[in-house]
């Protein structure tokens, strides 16, 4: 564990940039991460056996060396830690009307991490009172989780809820029920957590290991058992969720919060027809993008409590001093000590509850980091890079390094900013795309964010006269699309976009073996895509802009590169199945030459099938590519060509374009080439809307 120096977060959309005054470690989560963190390679791959599946997966697709790389990638990247923090709001996106610079804010999610400075989307951020200190504050999000808990119990005025499990989310579930005028019994294996509950106001508090305490709490309860039990605790026991059905009245609820097993003793349940559910988070709207992303609401009326109403409801509790948060304070580490505080978890060399992190709200915080002399090296490009997520990492990073000067670094994520820059020597990291895009020693801007960035980045870079490679697809609608003709028509500059199949070994092998019949071919495309979730952000048309735009962009190009030809007519049916979202269509295809085709992309196959599985026929010859790791030709005899490792042309896309740039010259594939493939990717989705069509191409 170390502490880095980063730049700012992007302030994205929706979002508000907010400098921490205080944060708290979540020892439950942080100290299991820190732990697992810390183990070998062995011990990380008992503690993450799904990770491992996937692994093999892998290696049998792309094979050992390349899969080893991947994952020593993914283990060396660092990981901020935290999730509930409080301070004060420096920045706002444009449009937030509901924050201003100078509030005082609690912040939730993967945003409000630990950190000096944080991005939070709308919805993950409250504003507190006048009178709420940012040291209380900074417990908003554990609040709301055990606040959510009570929701899901559903209790009355004059009930009765047992919490088994009395640590920090435990001991603000009491004082909650408290506040609610419900009888609350806090029950913990821990004497000092027990004792610590009854002086904050627990109705009763009970030590687990107590003789007879099933029959202490029917007597409290008058004979009945409590309405409810909430299970606040974290343990591999089954215990918990036992217990609570021999505590529960006969129709009662158990609520389960904590990390617990939810294997059980059956007789206790069907007895009393008890209700067990789970309590999700802080509320509706966890894990839902739209709505943590996206800033977009549910209704008042419809959704009372959301994850973000949940916030403020317990930030106005501390408002209103009904939360006695003082108690629950343990310790406070200065953030520069934040190493001490996670060894004090795992080692528990002392008792603790809350840990607090204290951040020097008087230290001058510069939004970029400076790491070395940015002067670009002379014969290479000097590349600005925007967006660092696993794929470029993983594939364009390493086949840009060895024909690249790296100058400047932009991500939405600081810490994974900072690591890319030193794993490969950037000048600086920034928060700033802006900065990359105007800073002098830079001529080419690689790009590789979420789709609906792409075609804003492009037009800067095109703007200030930059060479610019992106990540598929070019743009999300017709419209962008013309923007970008125009200013690329305007321009000296080299662009190319990440169509890379049509550069794989195997492709351009193929590929001169039809050449040189010069024949009209008949192509076959079957893409076994799988499914992609319903809310994943590819599906949402104003970020991923869907998976024909995102992904069937490629295999267009691809076969207009193949035919040798551009497509003269199209039309398209895609699946009526809700579940897959527009995603499993065949596409049918005419070129001007005579060649014609057929995309079948499927997203309701099986993984264990290989993705793509491309004929080519023509001239009475016949080449099958096996998702670009064999290949079959069919001539006067069959040949048999095993490719070894799956390549997709991802290095040699980029070598062509880095020598375009140094011999100032258009790439292999021209903006024409590029334009069509986008503009006939367009009309695949008109066709699918006007029922399958037949669609002219211009």
């Amino acid at each position: 564990m170390k502490i880095l120096e980063v730049p700012y977060p992007m302030l994205g959309k929706g979002c508000v940039l907010v400098r921490n005054h205080y944060s708290i470690i979540s020892a439950g989560t942080e100290g299991k991460t820190v732990k697992d963190a810390r183990l070998g390679y062995v011990g990380k791959a008992m503690a993450r056996k799904e990770d491992v599946k996937k692994v093999i997966t892998t290696a049998k697709t792309i094979g050992l060396v390349e899969t080893y790389k991947l994952m020593m990638n993914k283990l060396d990247a660092p990981s901020a830690l935290g999730y509930s923090c409080a301070g004060e709001v420096i920045a706002v996106a444009d449009g937030i009307t509901e924050f201003k610079i100078g509030d005082n804010v609690a912040c939730a999610g993967a945003g409000a991490v630990h950190a000096e400075v944080v991005a939070v989307p709308q919805n993950l951020c409250v504003k507190l009172a006048d009178n709420v200190s940012l040291k209380e504050a900074c417990f908003t999000t554990l609040g709301a989780i055990a606040l959510q808990g009570i929701r899901q119990a559903d209790l009355r005025l004059g009930e009765s809820c047992a919490v088994i499990g009395l640590g920090l989310l435990g001991q603000l579930t009491i004082q909650m029920l408290n506040a609610a005028g419900v009888q609350s019994i806090g029950i913990d294996i821990d004497k000092k957590m027990v004792a610590l509950a009854q002086e904050l106001g627990a109705s009763y508090a009970i030590d687990r290991n107590t003789e007879g305490i099933e029959n202490s709490i029917r007597a409290l309860t008058k004979g009945y058992g409590v309405d409810a039990v909430i299970i606040t605790a974290a343990t591999p026991s089954t215990d918990p969720v036992d217990f609570a059905g021999e505590l529960c009245r006969t129709k009662g609820k158990v609520i389960i919060v904590g990390a617990v097993p939810t294997g059980f003793k059956r007789a206790g349940y069907y007895k009393k027809e008890l209700e067990l559910k789970m309590s999700c988070s802080y509320g509706p709207g966890r894990y839902d993008t739209n709505y943590e992303e996206q800033g977009i609401d549910y209704p008042y009326g419809y959704v009372r409590w959301t994850e973000n109403r949940n916030m403020q409801a317990f930030a106005d509790m501390l408002a209103n001093k009904k939360i006695n948060i003082s108690k629950l304070i343990s310790h406070t580490f200065n953030f520069t000590d934040a190493p001490k505080a996670y060894q004090l978890i795992v080692d528990k060399t002392e008792a603790f509850t809350g840990i607090l992190l204290k951040y020097d709200i008087k230290k001058k915080i510069a939004s970029t980091v400076q790491l070395k002399n940015t002067q670009a090296v002379a014969g290479k490009p000097a590349v600005g890079f925007i967006g660092a997520g696993s794929f470029a990492n993983n594939v364009l990073l390493p086949a840009l390094k060895d024909g690249a000067s790296f100058v400047g670094i932009a991500t939405n994520r600081p810490n994974n900013a900072r690591n890319i820059a030193d794993k490969y020597g950037f000048g600086y990291c920034t928060d700033n795309a802006k900065q990359l895009m105007e800073d002098k020693n830079i001529n080419t801007i690689f790009i590789a964010t979420r789709h609906d960035s792409h075609a804003g980045y492009v037009m800067q870079a095109l703007q200030n006269n930059k060479n610019v490679f992106t990540e598929k697809p070019l743009c999300l609608n017709e419209a962008e699309l013309e923007e970008i003709k125009n200013l690329y028509q305007k321009s000296n500059s080299v662009l190319m976009l990440g169509f890379n199949r049509r550069f794989a070994p195997s492709v351009i092998k193929a590929k001169t073996y039809f050449d040189k019949l010069n024949t009209p071919l008949s192509i076959n495309y079957r893409i076994n895509a799988g499914t992609i979730a319903a809310n994943h952000w590819v599906h949402n048309k104003d970020i991923g802009g869907g998976r024909i735009v995102g992904e069937v962009c490629h295999f267009i190009d691809l076969l207009t590169f193949i035919a040798n030809s551009k497509i003269k007519s199209l039309s398209a049916n895609a699946m009526n199945d809700a579940v897959h979202v527009s995603d499993t269509l065949n596409i049918n295809l005419q070129f001007q030459n005579g060649s014609i085709a057929t995309i079948s992309y499927f997203s309701n196959g099986n993984k264990n099938l290989d993705k793509e599985y491309l004929e080519i026929f023509g001239g009475g010859q016949v080449v099958i590519i096996n998702d670009f790791k064999e290949m079959l030709t069919y001539g006067n005899s069959k040949k048999t060509d095993s490719l070894g490792k799956q390549d997709k042309g991802h290095k040699q896309e980029v070598a062509v374009f880095l020598e375009a740039i140094a011999q100032g010259k258009q790439c292999q594939i021209s903006f024409e080439e590029i334009y069509h493939s986008m503009l006939c990717t367009f009309k695949v989705e008109d066709s699918i809307a006007s029922g399958g069509s037949q669609i002219l191409i211009d």
